[in-house]
């Protein structure tokens, strides 16, 4: 698998290439948001700092995230909350404090692709449906939204959560729920204060893009639900 990490200072990734080397990656390390926008299109991962020395990092993860659904791990300072709102805002899939333990990432690293891989794995055993909510249209195959005949560009994980929801409209999905089965976190335990700001930042930003507040509800203290989409965001 080929691994491009976006390092903001050279120390980084000579300490960070060699182990995940050791781990079978095929590392490819660039120094600039410049050299990560012309090699993304031939990685399988990307590990980018959010600091980098030309171009900010969140608008770096913006753009692969506008042509490509490659997992991103982003790295923030740590303490950094709002960069971590905004990179998965811009599009990452995680977002790591620095300094890291490097068996964290590794096991972050394993739970993105395990996420990227379970769609298309499920692809392999059932056709994904086209599902149609009053004026949107949701098509599981080609993972495309229509809101009135006008695409609207999602990320791969709010994708993941509107199909979701689409496909469990008759019910409220709960955030235990949407964790397990979107993020793949099957821990038992309570919700994290961290998993319940992830699911609030991914539903806040699928708002924004279909424009209308009203086509996911939330339901105090249980959950969410996809609704007809009626209360216009001001």
């Amino acid at each position: 698998m080929e691994l491009l990490i976006v390092a903001g200072h050279e120390a980084m990734s000579q300490q960070l290439a060699p182990r995940l080397e050791r781990h079978g990656f095929d590392v490819v390390t660039v120094m600039s948001g410049a050299a990560a926008l012309e090699a993304s299109d031939s990685a399988e991962l990307i590990l980018l700092d959010l600091e980098l020395p030309d171009i900010d990092g969140l608008e770096v993860c913006r753009r692969i995230r506008h042509t490509s659904d490659t997992p991103i791990i982003a790295f923030a300072d740590r303490g950094a909350d709002l960069d971590r709102v905004l990179g998965l805002q811009a599009g990452s899939d995680d977002c790591l404090d620095k300094p890291y333990e490097f068996r964290e990432l590794m096991a972050r690293i394993e739970a993105v692709m395990r996420r990227a891989w379970r769609p298309r794995e499920q692809a392999t055993r059932a056709p994904a449906g086209l599902l149609t909510v009053g004026d949107m249209c949701i098509d599981g195959a080609s993972r495309e939204v229509r809101l009135r005949g006008v695409p609207v560009q999602l990320t791969r994980k709010e994708f993941d959560l509107l199909y979701y929801l689409a496909r469990h409209s008759d019910a409220v999905v709960t955030r235990r729920r949407l964790m397990t089965e979107i993020w793949d976190d099957a821990s038992n335990h309570a919700l994290s204060p961290r998993a319940s700001r992830t699911i609030d930042t991914h539903v806040s930003s699928l708002r924004s893009k279909l424009g209308n507040s009203g086509w996911i509800l939330t339901v105090r203290g249980v959950g969410f639900r996809l609704g007809p989409g009626q209360r216009t965001l001001s």
